[in-house]
C-alpha cells in the first residue's frame, strides 16, 4: 500500500493499535473490500511456554465461534477470521464500536441509579442472546462493557466463554475470570450456569451506581474469601435499583431472578423518573423499591448445569486507552470463609491489562486451582418456604411486625423466597427504616428516609385469596406458564380510588401483566401482557 502500513490477509490495513491485552492488540483498521473501518484482534500466544500452540488457535477460534454464534446490537459482531499458515497466529475481524469502556467511563465517577439501569437492561440483553445460542461469557466486569456515543452499552471479549459442544481447554477444577466478579458458585467448581453471567452483570451495576467494586479487598485471598462467602455490603447510594441489586446479588444462583424478572425490574428503574403506583398500562411489571435482601452467605446447594463445562483463553475487545502493565505473581495461600478453612491455589496470570482506572484498581484476571476438589460452604438448614404460601406469608408478617415494632408498613414487594418493604421508625413517626424477610428472619437493612406516602396494615389483606388470584392471573393475562410471580401492596393505588390494593404479577420471557385486587381478593382490574 502507498501508506506504508501493514496489510492483513491483502485486505485489513492497520491504522492505529487500540488497546493492548493479555492476548495481544486490537486495532483500527480499514477493510479495503468494504470501505469501512472494522477492529482488528491480534491474537497473540504470549505465553508460548505454557499454552501449546494448537490450544491458544482452538482458542482464538472458540471466541469468534462464540461471536458469531450470536446476533444481538449489544454483542460486538464479528466479520471475519484470518487463520492461514501466513502468520503466527490467527486474527479477528470484528464490528469498531466506537465509544468508551465502561471502566473509563466510571473513573469520572458513579452514574445515577436510572441511567446504571438502562446500561443493565442493554447487558442482560447480550447475555440473554448469548445463553439462548448456548454460550456463557463467564468475564462480565466493566472493562468488557463499550459504551457507544448514544449511551448503549456493548458486550465485548467471549475469549473465556463456554460454548455448548464445546471441549473443555481448561483443567478440571481450575475457575478462569476476573475474581473479583466470578460469581460463588464457579469457586465451588459448578460451572455452566447462566446465572453465574447475572451475578457478574449484578456487580457490574453496583459498582457503576455505587463508584467502587463491593468484593475487592487489599488482597487477592481476601478477596478470594469475600466471592466464596458471597457476602456484598448493602448499597448506600442504589436507590430504586437497590431492590434489583438485593434480589441479584445472592450466593445461591437458583434464588437469582431469572432473565425475564430482571428485566422487567430493571425496566420499571430506568423508564419511571418517581416511585409510585404503575402506570395504567405498563409494558413491564413493578420491582422492589426499598433494599430487598440481608444479603446472606451461600448455603450448599446441586445447582443446574444445563450445558456443559468448556473453557477458554482470555482475550479483550479494547476500544480504549492502554494502561501500564501489571505483574501478578502466583501465590499459595489460605483462605478463611464463615467458619470455614479452606485451602487455594491461586495462579495469578502474568497480563497487561489496559481496564485499569482511577477507580478500579488492577484486578483479578484469575485461575483457581483447588487443591481438594470442589469448595463447599456450610450447608444450609431446610428448604427454603414458599412466601406465596398463605400460611408461610403470614409468619414472615408476624416476624416483620415484630422487627419493625408495628404493624404499619410501606410499599410492600413479595417474592417466593423474600420479601422488601419499609416500616415507620415507632419514635419517629415521619421517617421509615427498609426491613427485608428472607430465610425464616426479619432484618432492618437500613434507613429509609422522610415518609412521604400512605402505609397499610398488612393483616388486613385476604391472604387465603392467594392462589386463586394466581390462578386468575394466569388464565386470564395471556401468561399460562409463567417463570416468575410476585406481589406488590399498594397503600393506596391510584387507580384503585386510593384504596389499599394487592397487584399479582406473571411474566414468562416475553413480558408479563397483572391483576388488582381489593384486600378482601375481589379483582378490580386486569392489565394483560
Amino acid at each position: 500500500m502507498s501508506s506504508g502500513r501493514t496489510v492483513i490477509d491483502q485486505r485489513f490495513e492497520l491504522i492505529e493499535p487500540l488497546g493492548k491485552g493479555g492476548m495481544g492488540t486490537v486495532w483500527r483498521a480499514y477493510d479495503v473490500a468494504l470501505h469501512r473501518e472494522v477492529a482488528l484482534k491480534e491474537v497473540r500466544n504470549l505465553d508460548e511456554s505454557r499454552t501449546d500452540p494448537g490450544i491458544h488457535r482452538e482458542r482464538v477460534l472458540r471466541e469468534a465461534r462464540a461471536l458469531a454464534r450470536i446476533g444481538h446490537p449489544n454483542v460486538v459482531a464479528v466479520h471475519h477470521i484470518v487463520d492461514s499458515d501466513q502468520y503466527d497466529h490467527p486474527w479477528i475481524v470484528m464490528e469498531l464500536v466506537r465509544g468508551r469502556a465502561l471502566s473509563d467511563v466510571l473513573a469520572d465517577g458513579s452514574l445515577p441509579p436510572r441511567q446504571v439501569a438502562a446500561l443493565g437492561r442493554g447487558i442482560l440483553g447480550a447475555l440473554r442472546a448469548a445463553h439462548a445460542a448456548g454460550v456463557l461469557h463467564r468475564d462480565v466486569k466493566p472493562a468488557n462493557v463499550i459504551v457507544r456515543e448514544d449511551g448503549s452499552p456493548v458486550l465485548t471479549d467471549f475469549g473465556i466463554a463456554a460454548i455448548t459442544g464445546m471441549t473443555a481447554l481448561t483443567s478440571t477444577g481450575s475457575v478462569v475470570g476476573s475474581l473479583d466478579y466470578v460469581a460463588p458458585e464457579r469457586l465451588q467448581g459448578i460451572e455452566g450456569n447462566p446465572a453465574s453471567d447475572l451475578w457478574s452483570l449484578g456487580l457490574v451495576l453496583y459498582f457503576a451506581v455505587e463508584g467502587h467494586q463491593p468484593m475487592r479487598r487489599d488482597s487477592a485471598v481476601a478477596t478470594l474469601a469475600a466471592v466464596i462467602s458471597g457476602q456484598v455490603p448493602t448499597p448506600q447510594r442504589a436507590g430504586p435499583l437497590s431492590g434489583v441489586l438485593g434480589a441479584l446479588l445472592v450466593a445461591d444462583p437458583s434464588r437469582r431472578p431469572d432473565p425475564a424478572q430482571l428485566d422487567v425490574m430493571l425496566a420499571e428503574v430506568a423508564e419511571r423518573t418517581t416511585i409510585g403506583p404503575p402506570l395504567s398500562n405498563p409494558q413491564y411489571p413493578l420491582p422492589p423499591q426499598t433494599f430487598a435482601t440481608s444479603w446472606p452467605g451461600s448455603g450448599q446447594q446441586q445447582f443446574p448445569t444445563p450445558w456443559p463445562e468448556s473453557a477458554g483463553s482470555t482475550g479483550v475487545v479494547e476500544h480504549r486507552k492502554p494502561a501500564p502493565p501489571v505483574r501478578r505473581w502466583g501465590i499459595l495461600a489460605a483462605a478463611g470463609a464463615t467458619a470455614i478453612v479452606i485451602a487455594l491455589t491461586v495462579v495469578l496470570l502474568l497480563r497487561p491489562d489496559s481496564s485499569v482506572s482511577a477507580t478500579e484498581t488492577p484486578p483479578s484476571e484469575t485461575t483457581v486451582q483447588t487443591s481438594a476438589g470442589p469448595l463447599t460452604p456450610k450447608p444450609s438448614a431446610g428448604q427454603v418456604a414458599n412466601l406465596h404460601d398463605p400460611k408461610n406469608l403470614r409468619t414472615a408478617l408476624t416476624a416483620l411486625e415484630s422487627a419493625a415494632g408495628g404493624t404499619l408498613f410501606t410499599r410492600t414487594t413479595i417474592y417466593p423466597t423474600f420479601i422488601s418493604t419499609g416500616a415507620p421508625v415507632p419514635t419517629r413517626p415521619s421517617v421509615y427504616d427498609e426491613f427485608s424477610y428472607r430465610d425464616g428472619a426479619a432484618t432492618r437493612t437500613g434507613p429509609g428516609g422522610d415518609l412521604s406516602e400512605p402505609t397499610v396494615a398488612l393483616g388486613i389483606f385476604n391472604w387465603d385469596a392467594l392462589p386463586e388470584l394466581f390462578r386468575v392471573a394466569e388464565r386470564d393475562l395471556g401468561v399460562p406458564a409463567p417463570t416468575s410471580r410476585y406481589l406488590i401492596v399498594d397503600p393506596a393505588w391510584t387507580f384503585n380510588n386510593d384504596r389499599p390494593t394487592l397487584l399479582v404479577y406473571v411474566a414468562d420471557e416475553y413480558g408479563g401483566g397483572y391483576l388488582a385486587a381489593d384486600a378482601d381478593g375481589t379483582v378490580v382490574d386486569k392489565i394483560p401482557r
